[in-house]
């Protein structure tokens, strides 16, 4: 690693038996984990309030979309000024900063009277959640160099916990008619209270003296090749996420009582995949991984689009889960231990062009679907996998 990124984040790893430092790791696992935690339980509690939020501001299907997407669009025009941040201040002062105002711009979409509050403080959230990810993500790559063996996709696998402990938390607080205002500060006080007790346990790390401007405008090629694939990989997840209900009422034709199979069956094998994908990494390597990963993507797509019935589509919908478990956290923990960009940088870039694939995903469902059918954009998305099993073999920055 050359002079300008000695003094980053990634370069300042703590000596677990030096007199300042004496941690257990074990001990910073479990406080990056939790928050993990924090912030995908609050991105869910968001998301299980929706439906209320949209019904106060009466609001049409049409206005809400349009609304929504000033949530990525804060997050994508904070990208590159987050990475800035992380480098120049080091993730865990960042993090520990941004994780408390996360969930307090959680608690402004509560107080949203009219559609345009909603899409501000959509906006602001959207910033500050980004800010967010590229911390913890940085944290993620640090304390997995602590272990020295693969530990980041456990990490994501407590995001995955956290949806489904967020959704049923925001069904609780529906049936027991908790406004969304007081049930978003519910999840403020959690948060605040992790903040406090475990902010000290994350990894430490100074920011960088001085910044080289040259690696922000000229990324490496293999942080924008890594992206790629992450966009595949995303892309898949988007459409899973967004259509797998649609495609299994339309397609499937399941009963109404089944239609939320498909989906429930991706996410619980996406979360089992995170938390057995360390160990699968550990004994294939990341890159056989990724390509196996790819491999099974294909498989379960194809097999639900080739034989659209309600076992065979359930069995397809849980090797797609199986496959996008592992690799986004692998991308972003190669990202971290880039020997030229600094961590901050390098996840922003892979997790930039990433996202833009969560974004397009699902209306590129929706366009194909509109020219041909929901089963054929399936079809399309289902190769996106034969792509990450093909670039991969291509990275020489996988290990």
């Amino acid at each position: 690693m050359d002079s300008s990124s000695a003094n980053q984040d990634s370069t300042n790893q703590p000596a677990t038996g030096s007199a300042s430092y004496k941690i257990s790791p074990n001990r910073i696992r479990v406080a990056v984990s939790l928050f993990y935690f924090g912030q995908g339980i609050a991105f869910a509690s968001w998301a299980s309030r929706i439906p209320d939020i949209k019904h106060s501001l009466n609001l049409s299907d049409g206005q809400l979309g349009s609304i929504l997407l000033a949530l990525p669009a804060g997050q994508l025009l904070t990208m590159f000024f987050s990475g800035r941040l992380v480098t120049r201040f080091g993730s865990k002062r960042i993090l520990t900063i941004t994780a408390p105002l996360y969930v307090l711009a959680l608690s402004n979409l509560g107080l949203a009277t009219a559609p345009w509050h909603l899409t501000v403080f959509l906006f602001l959230f959207g910033v500050i959640g980004n800010m967010c990810n590229i911390s913890v993500n940085t944290q993620g790559a640090e304390a997995e160099k602590l272990f020295g063996r693969p530990i980041m996709t456990s990490f994501h696998g407590a995001w995955s916990i956290a949806g489904f402990t967020g959704a049923l938390v925001g069904l609780l607080m529906m049936n027991l008619h908790v406004i969304p205002y007081y049930h978003f500060w519910f999840i403020v006080v959690l948060i605040w209270i992790n903040v406090f007790f475990n902010h000290k346990y994350l990894v430490p790390g100074k920011g960088a003296v001085r910044e080289r401007s040259r690696k922000f405008v000229m990324p490496d090629s293999s942080l924008l090749q890594l992206g790629i694939i992450g966009f595949c990989s995303m892309a898949t997840e988007g459409a899973m996420f967004d259509w797998s209900g649609v495609y299994f009422k339309e397609i499937v034709k399941a009963p109404a009582s089944l239609v939320i199979l498909g989906y429930a069956s991706f996410m619980v094998m996406m979360a089992t995949g995170r938390f057995v994908g360390d160990k699968i990494i550990a004994k294939l390597g990341r890159r056989r991984t990724i390509q196996f990963s790819g491999l099974i993507i294909s498989s379960g797509m194809f097999l639900s689009v080739l034989f659209p019935h309600i076992i065979t589509a359930t069995l397809g919908f849980m090797l797609v889960g199986i496959g996008v478990a592992s690799i986004v956290p692998s991308l972003y923990s190669i990202a971290g231990k880039h020997n030229k960009v600094a961590p901050g940088i390098a996840i922003t870039i892979v997790s930039g062009v990433s996202y833009f694939g969560f974004l397009l995903g699902p209306p590129l469902i929706g366009g194909i679907s509109q020219l041909s059918s929901l089963q054929y954009s399936y079809g399309v998305i289902g190769c996106f996998g034969l792509l990450i099993s093909f670039l991969v073999v291509k990275i020489k920055a996988i290990d």
